[in-house]
C-alpha cells in the first residue's frame, strides 16, 4: 500500500503512473457531491440545528412586550447561511478533486482538495469490503485492510468509514450505482485472490531448485 503526492501531471486521470503490463482499468468514478454533502458533511443535520436555533431565538425575541428588534436574528441567520454555504462548497470541492479507480489488481483513491494524495490498495491487502446504500442508487463502499496495514484517519477524511478510528477503513464515498460498483469490486477481488492461490500452489509444487525465493513485503 502506498500513498503518493500528486504534483503537475498524472500518467492517466486518477493514476500517478502508467499501469504495468497485465493490469487494466475496469471502472473509474467520483462521489456525487450532493450525496457527499448530506452523508459526509451532514448538511441536513446542521441545517436542522440552525433552524431550531433560529426558532428559539424568534420565541425569545417575541416574548417581551413592545417593539421587537429582529436585527440579531437577521445577523444569526446570515452567519448560519454562510456556514451552510461553506459546507456545501467544501463538499463540492471534495467531490470534484476525488477520483476512484478499480483495476483488475487494486483500488486507487485520488483524494484531497489542497494536498492531493493517491492511495494504492492492492486486493491482496484488502481483507473485506462492505456496502452502505443511500438514496438514488448512491453507496459507500468501505474497505477493511489487513490488521497490519493502517492509513491515518486524518489522511483519509472524509473518505473513511464512520466510527472506525483505531483501524480506519478507506471508503469510496457516495458513488453512483453503488451496488453495481460493489459487485464489480467483489468479483475483481475474488478473481485476484483465486489467481494468487493458484500461483502459490504452483510455487509449492515446483522442485526446490526451481521454487522462487519469497520474502514478505508490503506492496
Amino acid at each position: 500500500m502506498k500513498a503518493t503526492h500528486e504534483h503537475e501531471w498524472e500518467a492517466a486521470p486518477g493514476l500517478p503512473s502508467a499501469l504495468p503490463k497485465g493490469e487494466r482499468m475496469v471502472w473509474q468514478g467520483a462521489p456525487d457531491w450532493r450525496s457527499l454533502a448530506i452523508h459526509a458533511f451532514h448538511v441536513r443535520k446542521v441545517a436542522l440545528y440552525f433552524a431550531l436555533m433560529l426558532a428559539v431565538q424568534a420565541i425569545n425575541l417575541t416574548a417581551p412586550e413592545g417593539a421587537v428588534d429582529w436585527k440579531p436574528m437577521v445577523v444569526a441567520a446570515s452567519f448560519y447561511a454562510l456556514a451552510l454555504a461553506l459546507l456545501l462548497g467544501t463538499a463540492w470541492l471534495s467531490a470534484r478533486s476525488t477520483l476512484y479507480t478499480l483495476t483488475n489488481k487494486r483500488v486507487v483513491m485520488r483524494i484531497g482538495i489542497v494536498l492531493t494524495l493517491t492511495f494504492n490498495l492492492p486486493f491482496k491487502r484488502i481483507a473485506a469490503a462492505s456496502l452502505k446504500p443511500h438514496a438514488r442508487g448512491m453507496g459507500d463502499i468501505a474497505l477493511a485492510l489487513n490488521p497490519e496495514d493502517r492509513i491515518g484517519w486524518a489522511h483519509l477524511w472524509p473518505h473513511q468509514r464512520a466510527w472506525h478510528i483505531s483501524q480506519p477503513q478507506p471508503t469510496l464515498r457516495c458513488v453512483p450505482n453503488g451496488a453495481q460498483v460493489g459487485e464489480q469490486l467483489l468479483n475483481l477481488w475474488r478473481a485476484e485472490r483465486a489467481g494468487e492461490s493458484l500461483r502459490m500452489a504452483d510455487a509449492s509444487s515446483a522442485p526446490a531448485s526451481q521454487a522462487p525465493h519469497q520474502q514478505g513485503m508490503l506492496a
